[in-house]
Order: structure tokens, then C-alpha cells, then sequence
């Protein structure tokens, strides 16, 4: 094991030395199911290796609460018993909320996992990686810290063409083998995430007081607010990619609540924000135009001379009740076109 310091740029040293033991033993791993493995082959691929890349950062707070957590409402903490000082808005983070901060420290966490599983591809010769699943996780022992990680199988095209960069992409191999199929091939691993907050206003909170049935629908737009955001965040980093489409992976929401910060700054405490995180990941793909090969025609060799075949063939054209004109016609022209 390298004890060098490692300057944070490629891969660290135990990656690269681990590439490098792959590379010399000539033998190679993946968590191909054997189906996968014959669906790569199909369409001219081949495992070349496993490949990971992980980051673990350090998610800053301001004091006691999260940045990220503040409503941007001006009626909070002026207490309900004054009535609907206005509707509270939902602060997204696509909108340049404060919690657009943090949505770009996790981009930067997970594009900077994703860049090192490259690098490992394009280490082991590879052209691309399928079956890429991200994870997030607290790093053990360590307040604040998370861990982001992805891991795949390393691809190889049998042919002569390398693509400028590695692609990366969640489809297993049988789908990543019907996705060629159909004409398209992956770019990158996508991933959009929103945050959003939103202020327990006068309304949300005598809608959760109420009898009846009734939609909260302060709640209702913060998720939808947030999916939308998200679902915007990956259409716009798949056509900054080049990308046509985007195939969904995953979708998951996270709602929770926090006591409000501008609330607390006006000494009450009891008001509430509710805070909604959404998060997709996709894959974007784009089509392609695979070289047609031109058809292959059929050569016939008459037997005999070009005009007496056409001559008797006119003939019986003409001594047949059922004589087509159009036959007729066409046959005539050629013989005089062989006499001429």
C-alpha cells in the first residue's frame, strides 16, 4: 500500500494501485449476473473490471440550525392569532433559495465519486460503465461527513472505435444491450435534486386543526414545487451532456420538519417549517445512425442470347388470353433497344 500523499487530483493511491493489480493479473471481476454478461456480448461488448469512486465531504452548518432550513416567509414568528399575514411561499432551491448551497455541495460530491469511477474505466481500457448505482451515507464516526459512492462494471467495444469519454449509465446489460438495439446509446449517470421549504402559515395550520377532510394544499405544492424542480435540474444537465433523453432510475421525496428559523429570531419558537427533498437519477441517451450496408443484389446470367429469350417470351405474351399489355409493351421496347 502507497503511503505518498495524495493531492486530491485522478485517483487516490490504493485506487491506482489497484488498477494497476487488475491491469498486470489479466483477469477480471464484475457483479454481472450471467444473463447480463451474455446481453453485453450480444451487442459487442465485453467486462473489462469493477470500478468505484467515493468522496466523503463535510456538510458545513451556521450555528445551531442548517442554513438551508430558512422559509424566506416575512410573516413568521408574528404568531397566528393575528390571522393569514399573506401565503408562504415555498423557497426552492432551483430558484436560488439558501438551500441552493447545499444542492451544489451534494452535486459536487457526487459528480466528483462519478469522475473517479471514470477514471478507473478509462484505466482498465474501458469504453464506458453499466449497472452504476449511487449511494449516500453518513460517514461512520464523523458528526457532518457523508460519504457518496458509485460503483459499476467497466466495458469494453470489441471494435476499432474509443469514444472521446468513458459513458456512464444505471442500466444492467440486458439493458443497456436492448437500449443499443433500439439505436441509442447512454451518455452520463444523471443526477437533479431540489430542496424546498415552506412556512406552517395560518392556512396550513387550520387545515391540520380542521374536522373535515380537507387537502393541505401548503403541503401540496411544496412536493409538487420540489419534484418539479428536480425533474427540471435533470432535463437541464442532460442537454448540457449532449444527451437526448433521460431514462429514469430512481425518484424518492423526503418531508420532514424543523422548527423555524426566522420565527425563533423573533422569539417564538413554537412555529414550524416543513422541508421536502427530491432526488432523481437517470441516465441521458442519445440516438444514433449505424452505417447501412447496401443491399445485395441477385446477379441472373441469361442462358442463350438476351434477344431470342425476350422474343419467345413476347410470344407467348401475345398468344396467351391473358396477355398483360403492360408486359407487352415493355417487352417490345426492350428488343428494339437490343436491335437498335
Amino acid at each position: 500500500m502507497s503511503e505518498q500523499p495524495w493531492s486530491g487530483q485522478g485517483l487516490p493511491p490504493a485506487a491506482a494501485e489497484r488498477m494497476a493489480a487488475a491491469k498486470a493479473g489479466g483477469t477480471w471481476t464484475s457483479a454481472l449476473s450471467t444473463g447480463e454478461f451474455a446481453a453485453i456480448r450480444s451487442v459487442g461488448f465485453e467486462p473489462v473490471g469493477q470500478v468505484m469512486g467515493s468522496a466523503v465531504f463535510h456538510i458545513g452548518r451556521s450555528g445551531r440550525f442548517w442554513i438551508y432550513h430558512d422559509c424566506q416567509y416575512p410573516g413568521a414568528g408574528f404568531g397566528y392569532s393575528y390571522g393569514d399575514i399573506g401565503k408562504a411561499p415555498v423557497a426552492v432551491s432551483g430558484a436560488g433559495a439558501p438551500s441552493a448551497d447545499l444542492v451544489a455541495v451534494f452535486d459536487t460530491a457526487r459528480r466528483t465519486a462519478l469522475d473517479r469511477m471514470s477514471t478507473e474505466c478509462r484505466a482498465l481500457g474501458g469504453d464506458g460503465v453499466v449497472a452504476a448505482a449511487l449511494t449516500m451515507s453518513p460517514f461512520l464516526a464523523q458528526p457532518n461527513c457523508l460519504e457518496f459512492q458509485v460503483i459499476g462494471t467497466a466495458v469494453r467495444a470489441r471494435g476499432a472505435y474509443r469514444p472521446g469519454r468513458p459513458f456512464t449509465s444505471h442500466l444492467d446489460g440486458q439493458g443497456f444491450a436492448k437500449l443499443l438495439g433500439a439505436g441509442w446509446v447512454p451518455v452520463e449517470l444523471l443526477v437533479g435534486m431540489s430542496v424546498g421549504v415552506r412556512h406552517d402559515d395560518y392556512r396550513t395550520q387550520s387545515q391540520t386543526y380542521s374536522w373535515r377532510n380537507v387537502e393541505m394544499s401548503g403541503w401540496s405544492e411544496l412536493v409538487h414545487v420540489v419534484r418539479a424542480d428536480a425533474r427540471r435540474q435533470l432535463q437541464l444537465q442532460g442537454a448540457g451532456r449532449g444527451g437526448d433523453g433521460v431514462v429514469m432510475a430512481d425518484s424518492r421525496l423526503r418531508v420532514w420538519k424543523e422548527s423555524c428559523l426566522r420565527a425563533r429570531n423573533r422569539s417564538n419558537s413554537e412555529q414550524e417549517d416543513h422541508v421536502a427533498e427530491s432526488t432523481m437519477v437517470g441516465t441521458t441517451i442519445a440516438r444514433f445512425r449505424a452505417r447501412q450496408e447496401p443491399p445485395r443484389t441477385l446477379s441472373v446470367l441469361p442462358l442463350g442470347a438476351r434477344g431470342d429469350v425476350l422474343r419467345k417470351r413476347l410470344a407467348a405474351v401475345a398468344s396467351s388470353p391473358y396477355g398483360d399489355r403492360g408486359e407487352y409493351r415493355r417487352l417490345v421496347q426492350e428488343i428494339d433497344e437490343l436491335d437498335e
